[in-house]
């Protein structure tokens, strides 16, 4: 298995507050992608970080070997739509409950 920390960095520092309606309607996309990717049990958490200095997503992946991480956020919606990018970081184990 391999893990990553992945952060969804959005295009400007007050996207959440100045989204258009198309952006609006990518996000709901994006959330809900993420959503089926957890019930898939490629995503261990993910959610908004709601940073003054700007807000981004964090999402933990624990996903198989042969599994490429770019290829599962390139295919977000909002990734898709031009809005933002994903920085990825690996991790050397990811412990969880459960």
């Amino acid at each position: 298995m391999k893990y990553y920390l992945c952060k969804f960095i959005p295009p400007r520092a007050d996207f959440l507050a100045t989204m258009s309606a198309d952006e609006q309607k990518w996000m709901k996309q994006h959330g809900a992608y993420l959503n089926e990717l957890l019930d898939q049990g490629l995503i261990v958490a993910h959610g908004p970080v709601m940073d003054p200095a700007g807000g981004y997503g964090v999402s933990l992946f624990q996903i198989a070997d042969g599994q490429e991480i770019s290829a599962l956020t390139s295919a977000d919606p909002i990734i898709k739509n031009g809005v933002g990018h994903y920085e990825h970081h690996p991790m050397l184990h990811l412990t969880a409950r459960g």
